[in-house]
């Protein structure tokens, strides 16, 4: 009887954008893999689940991140897991106890359930992040990499969750993790997308986006055989390259020009969208990623078309003869509840204070299209001081490197020296004390657990650690 060589992949999330993709990308290649997909109790009906249904090669588990047990039966006996499940924006901001239930406890489920099964040394774990974590980072500061400040934007629940959730897997003692911080995904179905979060994203932010397709090809083929070793206990930016680095104005336009419009901005106004505290970057070290496991593919303009596609006849005409018909249902969208101008009409300081910067900058905003600043940041690589030599290899980090770095964030490295992933203790710029491991700290940009998460602490940080004053506070 023959041994079978197939991998056996642990799916979470595979009913969402990126899940769904990558489930399909594994099913395609069933030569090599048997996919056991975690799909929730209420969700037994969804498109997907009967799409797989009778897929040799996908086997579906009824099970939710919360529970301990279910994720024991989903770790027991595989190969890999794809941890690509959780809760995202919208959602998740408007449920922070459960989000972090879900995308914290969720996490901490997972690597415990591998420990139990003794599978520490066998399985690896990929964990999907999220450029959410690293916050708004317009011009001058619109490049980064990883190792930059964690930075969370105000009321964004869902990067809190995924920050805390990206330390119990790096923190893990797993023989093989990765964390691949995602960026804007573009997938056919943004065109649905009807929440006012649509206007918390500013249009001179930046983003380097990937399509769905090759973040599907990317969690793939991280469960290849010919992923290096090396690829392992690290934390990348996934993004799609220069092609698709632009700025969300230019985003605009590249879906307007698939629908065939000649005003992008017709169903807006530019005072409706904020100005800061949102998130996006365009990535100095996203080749590093797919020079380790090659997935790029597409790019905005093989999107735009897929979207245009998907798109009902009825709403497609609509879209592309009547640009300005949806003005009015926009405006009341950004007037009703989470919408920018809601806040301004309850002069909700606190909301106006962190996407604007005050009342009086956003009365400032011109209220017509011929007034708006289209700005372009620099395409010349800037990068931020991280405190330390980081082209160091972490096998030559010493006690200097860690106290250089503890320095210029404004605090100590008053533990020892070990290993890379062994923890040691740290003072953090406001007198916290805690306990982390090198590879988080230097490589992950991880800081004071405990500052990093409030904002409120973000001002006193700025004037005692350098490494943070490099982003904050937030740039229009």
């Amino acid at each position: 009887m023959a041994i079978s060589t197939k991998k056996t992949i642990f799916l979470t999330g595979a009913t969402g954008n990126m899940g769904s993709a990558t489930l399909a990308e594994l099913a395609g290649r069933a030569d090599r893999f048997r996919v056991r997909a975690l799909v929730r109790p209420e969700e037994q009906g969804h498109p997907v689940v009967k799409r797989f249904a009778k897929h040799p090669a996908v086997e579906w588990l009824s099970g939710d991140l919360t529970s301990a047990q279910d994720m024991r039966r989903g770790i027991d006996g595989v190969d890999q897991v794809l941890h690509i499940g959780g809760m995202v924006s919208p959602f998740a901001d408007q449920f922070p106890e459960l989000t972090m239930k879900v995308n914290v406890g969720g996490a901490r489920n997972i690597v415990e359930a591998i420990k139990a099964a003794g599978q520490a040394e066998t399985t690896a774990l990929v964990y999907i992040g999220t450029v959410a974590q690293t916050g708004h980072r317009n011009a001058p500061v619109h490049w980064g990499r990883t190792g930059d400040p964690i930075k969370i934007s105000r009321f964004d629940q869902y990067a809190v969750s995924k920050t805390q959730a990206e330390a119990i897997v790096a923190q893990s003692g797993l023989k093989r993790w990765v964390s691949l911080r995602q960026t804007g995904i573009a997938h056919p179905g943004i065109w649905k997308i009807f929440d006012p979060i649509i206007f918390h994203n500013p249009f001179n932010g930046v983003f380097e986006w990937v399509t769905v397709g090759d973040s599907a090809r990317l969690a793939a083929n991280a469960c290849e055989d010919a992923v290096p070793e090396t690829f392992w206990k690290r934390f990348y930016n996934i993004g799609g390259g220069d092609k698709l680095r632009v700025t969300n104005h230019e985003f605009a336009r590249i879906t307007a020009r698939a629908l065939g419009q000649k005003d992008a901005f017709a169903s807006f106004r530019p005072h409706w969208s904020a100005t800061r505290n949102f998130h996006g970057q365009w990535y100095a070290d996203s080749d590093r990623l797919e020079e380790m496991v090659p997935f790029r593919s597409e790019t905005l303009e093989d999107w735009a078309q897929a979207m245009v596609a998907s798109m009902p006849v009825p709403v497609r005409l609509v879209a592309r003869w009547f640009p300005g018909a949806g003005r009015s249902r926009m405006e009341k969208l950004a007037k009703g509840p989470g919408g920018t101008l809601n806040w301004i009409a309850n002069d909700d300081r606190e909301h106006i204070d962190a996407y604007f910067g005050s009342r009086e900058a956003w009365e400032r905003l011109p209220r017509t299209w011929a007034d708006f600043e289209f700005r372009q940041p620099s395409r010349e690589v800037s990068l931020l001081d991280h405190g330390y030599d980081t082209d160091k290899h972490e096998q030559d980090w010493t006690g200097d490197d860690l106290r250089s770095a503890a320095a210029f964030r404004g605090g100590k490295h008053v533990g020892a020296m070990g290993g890379a992933d062994e923890p040691t203790q740290f003072r953090c710029a406001m007198g916290h004390d805690f306990t982390m491991t090198p590879r988080l700290y230097l490589k992950g940009g991880h800081w004071c657990p405990t500052c990093m998460v409030d904002q409120d602490s973000y001002d006193a940080n700025r004037a005692a650690n350098p490494f943070f004053a490099q982003v904050w506070p937030d740039m229009d």
